[in-house]
C-alpha cells in the first residue's frame, strides 16, 4: 500500500511554515519535515489530527492513498 502525502501543498496553501506548525502542534519540525517527505511508515492519529487542527483541514487533505501496480 502506497501512501503520498500531500503536507507541503498545505502548507504552502495556508502560507504556514514548518516551524510555525511545528509551535502550534507540539512537533518537533524535524519530525513534521519527515511527515511532510513521506519519511514515516506509522503516524499516531493524535497526530495526524493535531496537524488537521492547526491547519483547519481534512486528513484526505494532506495524505492520499495510491495502490501498488503488481507487475505480472
Amino acid at each position: 500500500m502506497g501512501m503520498t502525502w500531500h503536507l507541503d501543498r498545505v502548507l504552502d496553501e495556508k502560507d504556514v511554515t514548518i516551524n510555525e506548525l511545528s509551535l502550534k502542534v507540539g512537533i518537533s519540525a524535524y519530525d513534521l519535515t519527515n511527515i511532510k517527505n513521506g519519511s514515516v511508515t506509522a503516524l499516531r492519529i493524535a497526530t495526524l489530527s493535531a496537524i488537521c487542527e492547526a491547519l483547519h483541514c481534512q486528513p484526505g487533505d494532506i495524505l492520499e492513498y495510491t495502490p501498488d501496480v503488481k507487475k505480472g
